[in-house]
């Protein structure tokens, strides 16, 4: 991995950590990892409208292999309803390393990985499911500096 990569994943972090409790990212998960990289590197990033939609772009298969490496977003299977629609939106947060991941759920929080697959869900949404991460290089694939 190369330094420029490096420091916008050490960028996004502490980007994200200063936003621990922060409850405007409730039922926007994707909106804060992006965020996250985002506003901490001054450049935009492309993915999917909602975090199952970003899973499928990024090429996650539903096949967890490996230990996600610090800065990958971590992806979930989540149905539930929004607008009145009923779909599999997902569920996304970013690997701090060490199985750990922050997130935004009723609040932005820390969780380890697998603890995130036990969560309460908000009412009518089903429990989500762990399917994989996306590595760093292919989020920032495409990006555009601001």
């Amino acid at each position: 991995m190369n330094t420029r990569t490096e420091n916008y994943i050490d960028s996004a972090i502490i980007w994200a950590i200063s936003q621990l409790g922060n409850e405007d990212y409730c039922f926007r998960c994707l909106s804060f990892v992006e965020d996250a990289y985002e506003e901490s590197n001054a450049i935009e990033i492309f993915g999917g409208d909602c975090a199952k939609e970003s899973a499928d772009e990024y090429g996650v298969t539903g096949s967890p292999e490996g230990e996600p490496p610090r800065g990958a977003f971590v992806f979930f299977d989540m149905t539930g309803e929004l607008f009145d629609v009923t779909a599999n939106y997902g569920h996304v947060g970013l690997c701090l390393g060490d199985g750990r991941v922050i997130h935004a759920w009723d609040e932005v929080r820390i969780d380890d990985i697998r603890a995130i697959e036990a969560l309460e869900p908000a009412e009518g949404w089903t429990q989500p499911r762990y399917i994989g991460w996306a590595p760093v290089e292919r989020i920032l694939q495409g990006h555009k500096v601001r």
